[in-house]
Order: structure tokens, then C-alpha cells, then sequence
């Protein structure tokens, strides 16, 4: 059986008993007084109480908007992963190379002769991945690019097919040089 915090501080020598029956009074004392209404009840510490309740609740409230928020971007970096990782061609061991410029340095990524014509015309693009480049279909591409645009290195727009009474048609400008 537990003691009442009264007779703990008598037990524990904190407080003797004149001191105990002293502070037992006081109390007895305020509740007859608010009960005639002669004095207003001290409310101050029930607001205090009230105002750190409501101060915890929106800390609480703002810690979980910040936890739900890393998992959502957690589990976008794991779909972007997931899509790179299902939909990228294979790496070529080729000497020929397909130049872009990723922040502001220019990469190489090696390439053939079609994968160039799809990079170039925008069925390809080229992603970063794992410390490196990959080179994936667009529509993987589109679909990373709503998750996390910044993993889209390079993705051309879709040439569309010329006009046949274009006087330049015959003139193709190439969209990559070697170098």
C-alpha cells in the first residue's frame, strides 16, 4: 500500500507534523472560501497546463509532418530506383561515345550507333545512378522525372517528322558532334 505524499515527507523527515496539520488547514481554508465565492478560484496553473498541452500537440503534429514527409521521399527514391533498375539497357563496351554535359562538366557515356540516333531523338535518356549513368527508355524517364527531376541528366524532346515542302529538309543538323 502506497503513502499519501503527506505522510511520505512526515516519514522521510521533511516536514513535522505542525508544519503537515498547518498546510492541511490552508487547504481546507481556500475550498470553503471559493465555495462561499468570497474568493476566485486560481485557475492560472490549470490555464498554464492547458497552453503547454496545446504547445506539445503542434510540435507533435509538426514532427509527424516531418516524419511522413521522409517517408515519402524515401519510398520515391526507392520507386526511382526500382525503375532504373528494371527498365536500363545494358552497358556497351564500344569506343563510340555520346558526349552530354552534366553540372556544368561534360560525361561520355559509351553507346552505338542506334542507342546515338535514340539518345539524340529523345527515345533514349540518360539518368544518374548509383554514382554513374544509366541509359533508360523515356517513358521510364517521364515517369522518373515526376518522382525526382533531378535524376534526369538528359532527355531530348521528341523530334517530331519534318514537313515534306521544308526547303532545309534535305540539310540535317546533327544533334550530337563527335569530338
Amino acid at each position: 500500500m502506497s503513502l499519501s505524499l503527506r505522510d511520505q515527507l512526515l516519514k522521510a523527515g521533511l516536514v513535522n507534523e505542525k508544519q503537515a496539520k498547518q498546510a492541511t488547514k490552508q487547504k481546507q481554508k481556500q475550498q470553503r472560501l471559493e465555495k462561499k465565492g468570497q474568493i476566485e478560484k486560481d485557475d492560472s496553473q490549470r490555464e498554464a497546463a492547458l497552453k503547454a498541452q496545446a504547445e506539445k500537440l503542434a510540435r507533435d503534429q509538426e514532427l509527424n509532418r516531418q516524419q511522413k514527409e521522409k517517408a515519402d521521399q524515401k519510398a520515391r527514391a526507392a520507386q526511382v530506383k526500382q525503375l532504373i533498375d528494371t527498365s536500363r539497357l545494358p552497358k556497351l563496351t564500344t569506343e563510340d561515345y555520346y558526349n552530354f554535359v552534366d553540372e556544368k562538366k561534360v560525361k561520355r557515356i559509351s553507346v552505338n550507333k542506334l542507342m546515338r540516333d535514340k539518345l539524340s531523338s529523345g527515345s533514349l535518356a540518360i539518368v544518374r545512378h548509383g554514382g554513374g549513368y544509366e541509359i533508360i527508355p523515356r517513358d521510364a524517364a517521364l515517369r522518373i522525372q515526376e518522382r525526382d527531376p533531378r535524376r534526369i541528366v538528359l532527355l531530348n524532346t521528341q523530334t517530331e517528322e519534318p514537313d515534306g515542302d521544308d526547303p532545309y529538309a534535305a540539310y540535317k543538323v546533327p544533334d550530337d558532334l563527335m569530338w
